[in-house]
């Protein structure tokens, strides 16, 4: 049984992710549990790892900084993501047509 740590609503796509801030580099980990582990660089202070977690999703997925949003896990490390029409995926992550 595969875990899965995100899902598709109309092109948009719904992403859980377990953060861990102050890496040593920003990556993607893997799954961890039902979410996609994130190593980011950022320390949790003053929102700096949120905004820094955003801008490296935004590259990652090749989407502009407004077509993210937050929609979960603002002060944890369990976050849930919305990307809006994503440019391109990463590797865990496969297009929308792929999943039911």
């Amino acid at each position: 049984m595969s875990i899965v740590f995100y899902s598709w609503n109309n092109g948009i796509l719904l992403l859980r992710v377990y953060v861990q801030p102050r890496a040593s580099r920003d990556e993607i980990v893997g799954p961890h549990g039902d979410s996609l582990k994130i190593r980011i660089t950022a320390p949790p202070v003053d929102g700096k790892a949120n905004a820094h977690l955003l801008k490296y999703l935004a590259g990652l997925f090749g989407v502009n900084r407004k077509q993210i949003e937050l929609a979960g896990g603002n002060n944890g490390r369990n976050k849930l993501f919305r990307i809006h029409q994503p440019a391109r995926l990463p590797e865990p992550i496969q297009p929308e047509t792929a999943t039911r």
